[in-house]
Order: structure tokens, then sequence, then C-alpha cells
């Protein structure tokens, strides 16, 4: 694991910006294509903002890069909790990705049809291989969960499936997520945090002793791949450094 520490958001969001142009040339070296799981929530959007303007439109190969999602709100295209939507509207609607290379969670049908047919799109990717992504970008709540796996939740111990769909009742609304076995199979993963209200979170996901079941986000530790956390100097504050 390694941890990279900015002063501020903004800063943070240039630094990863950088990072992952420069990761995306390095792995398009050697393969044809790059897998992308893109992350919801406001820290992200300020990246999308920036890899969508010069240089990065510029110099990133676009119409090599497969886009994925790590979570959806079951909530229609068109609504402003839409992950998918705020993607289109920061990234994808600005840069020339190839729309056969985008794959949305879907939400014009059920929950559990969504994620067993998205699922089966990952198994045409990655059934034959033994690592899936080459980058999942991920972020932190303040209860330590990431994608949709919320503390206390049978989601959490999840062994088998890719994607799963269920009810999240403190928010009133299914949920279609990515699970820790198919992220922990990634070649890269990126947790992108800010705030000093994660800051004890944050430390009890890094420092402290393992307990999934209240930190879900410790639950993904690549196997084979590298693991990056991204922080700002706020969410960094109680850290022992």
């Amino acid at each position: 694991m390694e941890l990279h520490i900015a002063k501020d958001p903004a800063q943070l969001s240039e630094n990863v910006a950088a990072w992952i142009s420069n990761y995306i040339l390095e792995v398009l070296q050697s393969q044809e294509r790059f897998t992308f799981v893109l992350s919801g929530g406001n820290t992200p959007k300020q990246l999308y903002s920036l890899l969508a303007k010069a240089p990065y439109n510029m110099v990133i190969p676009w119409e090599k890069i497969h886009f994925f999602w790590g979570d959806e709100r079951d909530v229609p295209f068109e609504d402003e909790r839409n992950n998918a939507r705020m993607a289109f509207e920061s990234l994808l609607d600005k840069v020339g990705v190839n729309p056969e290379n985008i794959h949305v969670m879907r939400t014009d049908i059920g929950p559990e049809e969504s994620a067993a047919e998205y699922e089966k799109v990952l198994k045409s990717y990655f059934g034959k291989e033994d690592t899936t992504f080459d980058l999942v970008l991920l972020g932190m709540g303040d209860d330590g969960h990431t994608l949709s796996l919320f503390p206390g939740l049978p989601i959490v111990h999840e062994k088998k499936a890719w994607v799963k769909s269920f009810f999240l009742e403190a928010q009133d609304m299914y949920r279609i997520t990515l699970t820790a076995p198919v992220v922990n199979k990634a070649a890269c993963v990126l947790f992108l945090t800010t705030g000093a209200n994660k800051a004890i979170t944050l430390k009890n996901v890094i420092e402290g002793t393992f307990d999934a079941e209240k930190f879900p986000s410790q639950l993904i530790r690549p196997e084979e791949g590298e693991l990056h956390w991204f922080v700002d100097e706020a969410a960094a504050g109680a850290m022992e450094i």
C-alpha cells in the first residue's frame, strides 16, 4: 500500500490526474485496451473535470479506454444522484470515448436483473483472466464504506458474486455494486479521500486492526495488484505518519 498526501482537494485532484494519465500511457504500451472503473461523489467529479481538459484530454488515448462503474443508485439516468450521469457530464461527453466501451449499471430494468447483466459483461471481459480491471477508482465514506459495501450489511461478506444488488433501508433505495472479490483481482486500486470529517475513519482503516464489518474499505486489498491511497492533509490528520 502506498500513501500519497496532498495539501488540499485541489492539489490532490491535480496530482491524481497526472498519476492516472501516466499510468494509462504506461499500461497501454503493452496492451491494446485499458479498463477503468469510475466512482461517484464530489471528489471524483473534480478529478473528471481535470481529465476532460488540456493536457489530459489530448494525451490520453480515450478511444482505447473501456469504462465501468463501481456502484450505482437505482435511480433514473436523468436523476442528479445517478453516478453515471455525473461521469458523462463531467468527463465522458467531453472526450473521445467509443460509446461501445462505456458500460453503465442499468437502472431502466430491475436491480437484480441489472446486477446479473453487469456480471455477464464483466465475465465476457475478464472471465478467463487472472486480473480484472486495470484501474479501480474508489472513495471512502465517513462510515468507512466504499462502493456500496456498507458497515454491518450482508454484502460485506460476499465471496463469489462479482456484482450484487440490495435494498439499502437507510437511503430507501436499491443499490447495485461491484463486490470485494472482483475489485481485489484488479491490477491497481486507487482510493481518493478528502476532509477532516474522514480523518478518524481513515486512521482506523489504514492503521487499525482488521474489522471489515465495521470498516468495509478494509476489504479492498488487491491480491496481486497495487493499492494507492491519495488523501489530503485534512483526511490524513489523525494518522501516525
